[in-house]
């Protein structure tokens, strides 16, 4: 008798409740093209989880049940109107410009997942929180979540994370389970935090402005990491037996000689090197101030982020002043008012005179439009006599030599009360760490600057363009590829310097160099080619599903329910929820998405936010089995004795955690909407 693996059973239970119902509903002796259309889609979800490629799958359905609608109007046209939807659908595809980030971000996350930084990036983090309870798989969640800002690649992240933090873990004696939640659960953060690809392929289905998207995703991603570690935290503390404390051997960061002698001056560092300006045998003067500087970052760094805040929080509000717009317009203005009908020449605005129900309902025009002024309270209205038309009137030019007029210095807005309470824990936080300020945290604050700060200031530059506006995602993504090339070329570079000075570390570095892009070249093409793919598939497909008429019938099924917008809301986000078990977010982006995104509007729900939620809800797909891609990734680099059984279980809390962030995002939307409206507002 042949033994089946639970999680085959239940890949084959969802499976017959989705061909059951299928197979007793569908009218198969009065097969309307709507009837086809519902079946189409089931038939798809089966094919794709009985293991069939995805695209072709979505191509070929497309094309079978697009060729029969087209076969019921016009059987001679039928072949040759498939075959146009193809090529249409296609083009469309490839002419569209977003796609052009996804191979630039993931071929930046290949360059910097071997710029050999990861390593040194956990070990630092590993060291700095060493008195935190759960260290270790705290220091894999955040750097789990660092390196998903660079990558945007969960495979990468699990997988590498998985070589360096497992074995780490399962030597200090953590509990097995929690190692693996915390790899997996921390590899998947890569699906929501910018650079997220799964964002991208969103905005381009939904077309949602993939930098609104980026702002959005931000909080959310901090959030969920922050409940991760909250998580271990507590777990630590309740069961200390699961993740016992480093000893202090390991904690030990071997000193350098400058500070075994300052050491004797003070035991906290920023003392000893105050006392050491004077002079100190044995330690250059350029030494202490070196290190002086280096221990004052921190300061610089809190005290930099409060001037910005205060800065952004009492800039004085600018009024934008539209005059003039029409005179500078000139051309097009006139080109407008000709298709429009608006009647209006010279230097006037063009506009006319709003209507008399307008100013009776006490409509007034906003400043600045060029719209006149509603008649004063108790004034007669005169309605212009018929066939005639009312000329409006003309705006005074201003002549191009007249001075322009003094503008008063606007004041700056006082200060509001958030800021003090920032500027209160920016305050507590210096004194906290210059007090705990030993020579020990010295060395360890070196080892993140070194690992961490190349690090971040490629992701500053990549996601700071992006969200402050300076640059498209595109654009964004081809100087990120460009850092990540640099940065991989310094490490490998200095990595071999150090064990071999001079020209034979240039002539190693650039063989590994070249190596590391032909690997990474592989990998992104591979990668892109498979998304571009997807949707090329998926332009078929949804395109032969609205010409059956399914997402009519979609529509006025979930119309006819009377849902309110919550109701609509969970019962979306649950689909989504239970779809994320047998199938991938690429899958169900492409697939239902389409489905989905014309409802939003019925509901008045912003496909933004939707987006965000939905980016949330599909690292399910990473986190659930049957399918949990994470758990297969780390299964293939985790000893032996870790069974799939013991990741599974260990992913499980995370997932609960990931429902309750899910909650708080839809029950507090401004987790999500505060920073695009306020950047973009």
């Amino acid at each position: 008798m042949i033994k089946v693996r639970k999680e085959l059973w239940f890949g084959f239970a969802i499976m017959a409740m989705i061909v059951i119902p299928v197979v007793f509903l569908t009218p198969w002796t009065n097969m309307t093209n709507g009837s086809l259309g519902l079946l189409m889609l089931g038939l798809v979800v089966v094919a794709i989880m009985l293991g069939f490629p995805t695209a072709f799958t979505l191509m070929g359905m497309g094309v079978l049940f697009s060729w029969f609608f087209y076969r019921s109007v016009d059987p001679d046209l039928a072949t040759r109107q498939v075959l146009d939807l193809m090529v249409q659908r296609a083009y469309g595809v490839m002419s569209n410009d977003v796609l052009i980030a996804v191979p630039l971000f993931v071929f930046m996350g290949y360059l910097v997942e071997r710029a050999a930084l990861i390593e040194k990036l956990f070990k630092s983090l590993h060291l700095a929180m060493a008195r935190v309870p759960g260290s270790l798989a705290v220091a894999t969640i955040v750097t789990c979540a660092i390196f998903a800002t660079a990558t945007g690649i969960v495979g990468a992240v699990v997988t590498l994370m998985g070589l360096l933090a497992m074995p780490a873990m399962l030597r200090a004696g953590y509990n097995t389970k929690i190692a693996a939640g915390a790899i997996t659960a921390g590899g998947c953060l890569g699906i929501l935090i910018p650079p997220s690809v799964l964002l991208i392929v969103y905005g381009a289905t939904a077309g949602v402005s993939v930098v609104q998207l980026y702002a959005g995703a931000f909080f959310p991603g901090i959030m969920l990491a922050a409940m991760y570690v909250g998580y271990v935290v507590l777990i630590a503390l309740i069961k200390p037996n699961w993740m016992p404390p480093l000893p202090e051997k390991e904690r030990y960061v071997a000193l350098p000689a400058f500070a075994e002698v300052l050491q004797a001056r003070g035991r906290n560092a920023l003392v000893g090197l105050g006392r050491a300006l004077g002079g100190a045998p044995g330690v250059r003067s350029r030494t202490v101030l070196g290190q002086l500087f280096i221990s004052l970052l921190p300061a610089l760094a809190i005290i930099g982020i409060l001037v910005l805040f205060y800065n952004t929080a009492t800039a004085p509000v600018q009024q934008a002043s539209t005059a003039g717009l029409v005179q500078a317009g000139g051309d097009v203005a006139a080109d407008v008012k000709e298709e429009t009908g608006l009647v209006g020449g010279g230097e006037s605005t063009g506009l006319q005179e709003p209507p008399a129900e307008a100013a009776q309902a006490g409509d007034k025009p906003a400043e600045g439009t060029g719209l006149q002024e509603p008649p004063a309270a108790g004034a007669t209205l005169q309605e212009p006599p018929t066939g005639t038309v009312q000329e409006p009137v003309a705006l005074p030019a201003q002549s191009a030599a007249a001075p322009a007029e003094p503008v008063a210095a606007a004041e700056r807005l006082p200060v509001p009360t958030w800021y003090w309470v920032m500027f209160a824990i920016g305050a507590a936080g210096m004194a906290l760490i210059y007090w705990l300020w030993s020579w020990q945290r010295l060395e360890i604050f070196k080892m993140l600057l070194g690992s961490f700060f190349p690090l971040a200031v490629l992701i500053l530059s990549v996601l700071g363009s992006i969200v402050m506006g300076l640059a498209t995602p595109t654009e964004a993504a081809a100087v990120g590829a460009f850092g990540g090339l640099w940065l991989a070329a310094a490490y490998r570079f200095i990595a071999h310097y150090r064990g071999n000075p001079g020209f034979g570390a240039v002539g190693t570095t650039a063989r590994e160099l070249g190596t590391i892009l032909k690997e990474s070249s592989f990998l992104t093409a591979k990668t892109s080619a498979m998304v571009c793919w997807l949707f090329v598939g998926s332009a078929i497909f949804s395109a032969a599903f609205a010409l059956l008429g399914g997402q009519e019938i979609i529509e006025h099924w979930v119309l006819s329910l009377g849902l309110t917008p919550i109701q609509f809301m969970i019962l979306a986000q649950f689909i989504i929820f239970i779809l994320g078990w047998p199938l991938e977010w690429t899958e169900i982006i492409v697939i239902f998405m389409p489905i989905f995104i014309p409802l939003l509007p019925k509901f008045g729900i912003d496909p933004l936010f939707f987006g965000l939620l939905v980016a949330l809800n599909l690292q399910t797909a990473f986190l659930s089995p049957p399918v949990a891609m994470a758990a297969f990734y780390l299964k293939g680099v985790a000893p032996k004795h870790v069974t799939l059984n013991q990741i599974f279980l260990g992913m499980m809390p995370f997932m609960v955690i990931q429902v309750i962030a899910l909650v708080l995002l839809y029950l507090f939307p401004g987790i999500g909407l505060w920073l695009p409206q306020t950047l973009y507002k």
